[in-house]
């Protein structure tokens, strides 16, 4: 067998459309598979001698036992010597209280004594387990099916042995994104939104650009994350990771978090590491570079 993903995360997050997307890329697809039966399906898969990409989603439909011996079926997935990830999908919980309310599905976990919300907190707590063994996490509260698209394809694509880095901008006051493997607070820094000319554009602007590269606060902070992460770069790829997620934060996520996203992209992929920036409080047309091999 050449690959074997799992997708999971709570109801709502964009676990089909996921699905999906790796049945376009020749993925044999599986949805709400039982994990009891993961092994049966792998020993299966690898008993008829063809190399075949198999992907599964696991959710809360699935029994509560079998939820919890996932760690252990996992464990003996790599120990067998198969290449397993699991992608986790998930938003914040009032993005999926809204999508549910628009297309009037019902939650599998709701019943006559159990709201929405008080579902959605179950669902978290029942898929901790496979939450926790995943190598690529995507919030997917602010994503178009567009960018997810591209984002599980871009990651699906890459060998076992490639490590990515993602920058990603964002607002503090629309919360931090639950993927960031690291967070920094970049709010102390000079402001060009308090400057009439500067407040409509963004730090993709040279106008902006032009104002924080002028910035020595601005450009010591740029250059502290980057020391950072340089320095804890060799572990972390030394760590089995696949991917490493940067981000970036300031008030409105317009001008100061998405000029550094892209200073930091732009040093990293210089430095012929595979890497990619998102904005995600800009526009989608705006928000999005997409970087390949420097």
């Amino acid at each position: 067998m050449a690959s074997f993903i799992i997708i999971s995360g709570r109801s709502g997050s964009g676990k089909s459309t996921a699905l999906h997307i790796l049945e376009d890329l020749d993925y044999y697809c599986i949805d709400n598979l039982p994990a009891s039966l993961i092994p049966e399906l792998v020993g299966k898969a690898a008993g008829q001698g063809k190399t075949t990409n198999i992907a599964v989603s696991i959710d809360a439909r699935n029994i509560a036992a079998d939820l919890q011996e996932f760690p252990t079926k996992f464990d003996q997935l790599r120990a067998a010597g198969i290449t397993a990830k699991v992608i986790y999908l998930d938003s914040d919980s009032p993005t999926l209280v809204k999508r549910f309310s628009e297309t009037r599905r019902k939650h599998p976990l709701t019943s006559g004594k159990t709201g929405l919300r008080e579902a959605l907190e179950l669902e978290s707590q029942l898929l901790d387990g496979i939450s926790s063994l995943a190598s690529l996490k995507v919030d997917t509260t602010n994503m178009t099916i567009h960018e997810l698209r591209d984002l599980v394809s871009s990651r699906v694509a890459f060998s076992d042995h490639t490590f990515e880095m993602s920058f990603q901008s964002f607002a503090f006051k629309s919360g931090v994104p639950i993927d960031a493997d690291f967070v920094f607070d970049v709010r102390c820094l000079p402001n060009p939104h308090w400057i009439p000319h500067l407040r409509a554009l963004t730090g993709l602007d040279q106008e902006v650009i032009k104002f924080l590269d002028q910035q020595e606060d601005v450009v010591k902070m740029t250059g502290d994350i980057q020391g950072f992460v340089s320095s804890w770069l060799p572990s972390l790829e030394a760590s089995n990771r696949s991917y490493l997620t940067i981000a970036i934060g300031c008030t409105g996520g317009q001008h100061r978090s998405v000029y550094i996203a892209e200073k930091l992209h732009a040093h990293f992929s210089q430095n012929k590491k595979q890497a990619q920036v998102r904005h995600r409080e800009l526009k989608p047309e705006e928000a999005i570079t997409n970087e390949a091999n420097a």
